[in-house]
C-alpha cells in the first residue's frame, strides 16, 4: 500500500514539474522576479505642447509593477533633471504607498541624473544605486522669468493690464520688478524647499552624512561624492546588482506604458482632416521650438 502511495506521489510531482516548465518563467515557483519601471524626463508640464512625467502618466505602470506575481522587489530606473515639485512628490508618495501595501522593497538605479524633483522621486527607494558619473542632488527650488518692460518701450508698445486684486499681476514680465513681489515669491520657495528637505531627511534618515548647509543648498554631486554624503547607497547597475542579490536567473520584466490597437485607433486623424492638421502643426512650430529649448536648458544645467 505504501509503495502505491509513493508511486502516486512521484507521478503527481512529475506532472507538477512538467506543468511548471510549460508556464512563463515569471509564474514558476522559486524564480525571483523584479519588475523594472523607467521614470525618465522632465517632471510636469514643460509647456502645453510638451507634457513631461507626471503621476497620471506613470500610475498604471507602478501599479502593474507592484502587482507582478512572485515579485521580490520593484526596481526603478530614474533619469530626470527635475521639474514640478508637486508631481515629484505625488509620484514619490504613490511609490511608497504601493511598497507598503505589497510589502515589497524598492531599489532605485540612477542613470545620468536624479536631480531636484528627480532626486525627490529617487528617495522613494529603500536603496539608491548610481554610476560613478551619475549626477545626484540639487535639493532646492528654482523659478525664473524675463524682464521685458525695456523691450516693449523700445519698440513702442504700451502695456495695458487690468486686474482686480493688488497682487494679481505679480511678476508680470512686461512690468518693472517689484521688490515686494520678489519677497513673496522667495517666501513660497522657502516653504517648498522646507517640504523637500523634510522628505529627504525622512527617507534617508541616519544615512545622511553632510551638514544641512552642504546638502540642501541646491548643489549637486557625482556618484561617489553623493554616496559619501549619504544621498545614495552604492555604485551599481541594475543587472549586476539584481543578479548578485537574487541569483543569475532573476527575471527583470520592463513594465512599459500601455499601448495597443485601441489607443492607435483613437488617435487616428479624421478622414479629410490632413490639410488642417498640417496647418496646425505649422502654427505650433514656434511654441514647440521654445518647449524643446526649455527642456534642453533644464538638462543642460547638469551637463547633459
Amino acid at each position: 500500500m505504501s509503495e502505491q502511495i509513493s508511486d502516486r506521489q512521484q507521478r503527481s510531482g512529475g506532472l507538477l514539474e512538467r506543468v511548471q516548465r510549460m508556464l512563463p518563467a515569471r509564474f514558476r515557483r522559486g524564480v525571483a522576479v523584479v519588475p523594472v519601471v523607467r521614470l525618465s524626463g522632465v517632471i510636469g508640464a514643460v509647456t502645453p505642447l510638451r507634457p513631461g512625467m507626471n503621476l497620471a502618466g506613470v500610475a498604471k505602470m507602478l501599479e502593474r509593477a507592484f502587482g507582478t506575481r512572485n515579485a521580490k522587489a520593484v526596481a526603478l530606473v530614474i533619469n530626470s533633471p527635475g521639474g514640478s515639485p508637486v508631481q515629484s512628490r505625488q509620484i514619490y508618495l504613490r511609490i511608497r504607498q504601493l511598497a507598503a501595501e505589497k510589502k515589497l522593497p524598492v531599489l532605485v538605479f540612477v542613470e545620468d541624473v536624479a536631480a531636484s524633483g528627480g532626486y525627490m522621486i529617487a528617495c522613494a527607494g529603500d536603496e539608491i544605486y548610481c554610476d560613478p558619473s551619475s549626477i545626484l542632488g540639487s535639493i532646492g527650488v528654482v523659478g525664473g522669468t524675463f524682464g521685458l518692460e525695456g523691450l516693449i518701450k523700445k519698440i513702442g508698445v504700451e502695456r495695458r493690464l487690468y486686474t482686480s486684486g493688488s497682487h494679481k499681476a505679480m511678476l508680470d514680465p512686461f512690468l518693472p520688478e517689484n521688490p515686494d513681489d520678489v519677497a513673496r515669491l522667495k517666501a513660497i520657495q522657502r516653504e517648498i524647499h522646507a517640504i523637500f528637505i523634510a522628505l529627504v531627511k525622512q527617507s534617508r534618515g541616519g544615512r545622511l552624512k553632510g551638514a544641512d548647509d552642504v546638502l540642501f543648498t541646491g548643489e549637486y554631486w557625482a556618484g561617489e561624492t553623493a554616496i559619501g554624503l549619504g544621498l545614495a547607497d552604492g555604485i551599481g547597475d541594475l543587472r549586476s546588482t539584481l543578479r548578485a542579490r537574487y541569483g543569475d536567473k532573476v527575471l527583470t520584466p520592463v513594465i512599459a506604458p500601455a499601448s495597443g490597437m485601441l489607443s492607435g485607433l483613437l488617435g487616428r486623424r479624421s478622414p479629410g482632416a490632413g490639410s488642417l492638421s498640417q496647418l496646425d502643426g505649422i502654427a505650433a512650430l514656434p511654441e514647440e521650438l521654445i518647449s524643446a529649448l526649455e527642456t534642453r536648458a533644464i538638462w543642460a544645467k547638469f551637463g547633459f
